[in-house]
């Protein structure tokens, strides 16, 4: 099997199990984080609003890239595959061609950040890398083969991961806040439960006690009550719906 198809396969049975990723950090996190110097990770509410504001820069992201992109477009691939009606040009999508990848990285950057290991910090930086290249190698495999030479125009002047200004275009679509709702309500509550749950980790490392720190705490609740308001609208009626979204 020649390297393309051989990243490309690799890249669709990766992003298939893309769910799995935090996975692969949660479990060692909670290891180190019980095993590190109580100094080191001892609560700093400083430390851990910067934390908490670099996973919510990676929900903006992901909120600024759902709220404005249509259905059915090279941002809405699903578990059993590729979707894509058009390609998203406009918007975010004229900064950089994977911007909810971004966003991805930064949520799970800040609970990385939390453990206050700069080796392990690293470690995410280079796994996420090769992990999510062969993704987005598939992903571009399968645009490039329906759109052809007009996504090789569009790729060609947009970056892949760093963003660039130079051909910023306004998107073509209205914001759409039911859709972030309906889209986003699970990946921000996920935000709170794992810090929450590193935080009840350090605390019984260092105390021996199980508690969560009230910060953490107020905070959880405070997202679980959005969380349980927006999944019942969600699945108790079409407020949330948004034709064409």
């Amino acid at each position: 099997m020649s390297l393309v198809h051989e990243f490309e396969n690799s890249g669709n049975w990766l992003f298939r199990r893309r769910s799995w990723f935090p996975v692969l950090f949660a479990i060692p996190g909670f290891i180190i984080l019980w095993f590190t110097d109580p100094l080191i990770i001892r609560f700093d509410l400083k430390e851990e609003v910067i934390f908490l504001a670099v996973s919510l820069a990676g929900q903006a992201i992901r909120v600024l890239t759902v709220g404005f992109a249509p259905g059915n477009t090279s941002g809405r691939n699903t578990a059993d595959g590729q979707i894509a009606d058009e390609i998203n040009t406009t918007g975010i999508y004229s900064l950089v061609r994977h911007p909810l990848y971004i966003g991805n990285f930064f949520m799970w950057l800040g609970p990385v950040l939390f453990l206050r290991s700069w080796w392990f910090t690293l470690t995410f930086f280079l796994v996420y890398w090769i992990y999510y290249e062969r993704i987005m190698f598939a992903e571009e495999q399968y645009l490039r083969r329906k759109f052809g030479d007009l996504y090789d125009r569009w790729a060609e002047k947009t970056n892949a991961v760093l963003p660039s200004f130079r051909h910023f275009k306004a998107p073509s679509l209205t914001f759409s806040f039911r859709t972030v709702l309906r889209r986003e309500y699970n990946s921000f509550i996920n935000i709170f439960v794992i810090f929450t749950a590193l935080d009840f980790v350090r605390n019984c490392s260092i105390t021996g006690k199980a508690q969560i720190t009230p910060f953490w705490l107020y905070l959880l609740a405070g997202a679980a009550i959005l969380w349980f308001t927006v999944r019942t609208i969600h699945k108790t009626s079409s407020l949330l719906t948004v034709p064409g979204r």
